[in-house]
Formats: structure tokens, sequence, C-alpha cells
């Protein structure tokens, strides 16, 4: 949802903004990384798949390793050199197995070191401009194992 609405699909009241060009941001310019869901038969948004949206899913992102995915999320970053970027981090990429207080649980996902390196190096970038987490949710995390988890991806992501 978020992705959509940042590139300019949906209401608009949500992606038409006041003395702001439309969409924030073109298609050409978003990596999506992590995405499991697009082999389903029922995927409800087979759009995605005709844009110019660099697109890779769980399992061609762990097949590629993280210096490969890394190098094509900055072979698109660097196509701009000038332009800031945003990182939207969903952490229900990770795992259901080590990620289970999401909003959408699922296997497989990223490796959290994958993860760590790949947010370290972007973090390092000149031009990035912030990051978003989400979507975790304390409800099913009672004992908050899975908040301390990230906080320490965090720290790991952020640490000289």
């Amino acid at each position: 949802m978020d992705l959509a609405l940042a590139t300019g699909r949906g209401e608009a009241l949500l992606v038409e903004w006041p003395m702001t060009a439309a969409p924030l941001v073109a298609d050409e310019q978003v990596v999506q990384i992590g995405e499991r869901e697009g082999r389903n038969a029922d995927f409800s948004w087979t759009d995605i798949n005709d844009t110019a949206i660099t697109r890779l899913n769980v399992f061609t992102a762990r097949d590629l390793g993280p210096t490969e995915v890394i190098a094509r999320t900055l072979a698109v970053l660097g196509k701009l050199p000038a332009w800031p970027f945003w990182i939207h981090l969903d952490v229900d990429v990770l795992d259901q197995a080590v990620m289970p207080a999401v909003d959408s649980p699922g296997s497989p996902g990223i490796d959290e070191t994958d993860l760590i390196d790949l947010l370290r190096t972007l973090m390092q970038q000149k031009l990035r401009a912030g990051m978003t987490v989400t979507i975790y949710d304390p409800d099913l995390d009672p004992q908050g194992k899975c908040a301390a988890r990230i906080v320490t991806l965090l720290r790991k992501v952020f640490e000289p």
C-alpha cells in the first residue's frame, strides 16, 4: 500500500499533494526487495508486474545473495546520482520464524544478516533521506522478544 501511494497509485486524496509533482517517486527510482506473494495464483497486485519498479522478490534475493542485491540496488540509485532516497523497511520481510509479530508473517524471508548488510550499505550513502520501520504488532509479542530483535537489528545497522 505504501509503495502504491508513493508511486501515485490510489485515491486522489492520498496521492495528490499541493505544490508537489505527482507521483512522489517515479517507478524507475524504486527498488522493492523481499516480496514473497507474487508467485501465488491469487496475488492481488499483479499490476505491479507492468511497472518499471525494480523488483527482487525474496526468492530472487536469496538466490542472488546479499552482494548482488546490494549491487543491483545501488545501480538503480545511481541512475539519478543527485536524487535523495528513502528506505521503507517492513520487518515482515524477515521469516516468520524470527519475526512473527507482524501484520503479514510468512516464509521464506530475507536472511537477517543479509538485511543488516543491505541496510547498513544504504544508510552509508550520502543521499539517503531517512528510513521508516514498520509494521511490528506488539499485541503479537507479549514478552517483547520481537521488539528486542528489531532494536538489535537496527543497532547493528547503525553501529560503526
